[in-house]
């Protein structure tokens, strides 16, 4: 996991323009940062799959195989990684949709280089409280690892598929490692723009339970906590990744 200052975090840009790239990669480099780009949404995915999370993506919207809004989808199945919109479309029907449903923030074309700078750290700052790092292969102990971004969990060595709703549920609670998350943050961070209601989360819970779980009736991963939520029941500092 990154344990590193803001100015030495990984920034991952995507956008079509690589002359838009070369001079995010450029001012971000200037202020400290590490910088990875990709020219799609698609190779965005595919850096994450063989690098890990990085600490915030800046993405473009109009791209060539994934689009941005289809790329923060993707990623929303598997992390809170946070997200900056970087693009040309200022109509306020699409900047509302990206703020309330992906972004952290949102930044039009043409930009300021210095405002850049001082949004990613602001947005860093603020999300700084959480481990939003977990690479592709977390494990948890001896017995568990799970791989996000291919909703895979390797229980006694044998392979388990995750539904994507199983695989965001367990990242929020291993993210969150030792501390109470409370079941109405779980329903507003799975089901962002529905009504859900908690037997649905129940729902989820258990069978998510029946596949990590020694004994599902008896868990020892994810404990309810009466009236508040769940808590994953290993120590923050006890799980790694490789």
């Amino acid at each position: 996991m990154f344990e590193n200052p803001i100015e030495s975090q990984r920034i991952l840009a995507v956008d079509d323009n690589t002359f838009t790239l070369r001079i995010v990669q450029h001012t971000l480099e200037q202020a400290g940062f590490q910088v990875i780009t990709a020219v799609s949404g698609a190779d965005a995915l595919k850096l994450i799959n063989r690098h890990g999370m990085p600490h915030l993506a800046i993405v473009d919207l109009h791209m060539p195989i994934m689009s941005g809004f289809e790329f923060c989808h993707a990623v929303r199945e598997f992390s809170d990684l946070p997200i900056i919109m970087l693009t040309a479309v200022n109509t306020e029907e699409t900047i509302i949709q990206g703020l309330e449903q992906y972004a952290e923030d949102y930044i039009v074309k043409p930009f300021n280089p210095e405002e850049l700078v001082a949004r990613v750290r602001r947005v860093l700052r603020r999300m700084g409280d959480y481990n939003y790092t977990l690479e592709s292969t977390t494990r948890i102990d001896e017995r568990l690892i799970v791989n996000f971004p291919n909703r895979e969990a390797l229980v006694n060595g044998q392979s388990v598929s995750l539904t994507p709703t199983e695989t965001k549920l367990l990242y929020i609670l291993v993210r969150n490692a030792g501390r109470i998350v409370t079941t109405e943050f779980l329903l507003k961070r799975i089901w962002p723009m529905e009504d859900a209601q908690e037997d649905r989360l129940h729902v989820h819970i258990h069978r998510l339970r029946s596949k990590i779980e020694v004994d599902p009736s008896e868990p020892s991963y994810i404990v309810a906590e009466r009236g508040t939520g769940y808590r994953f029941n290993v120590a923050a500092d006890q799980i790694s990744t490789d």
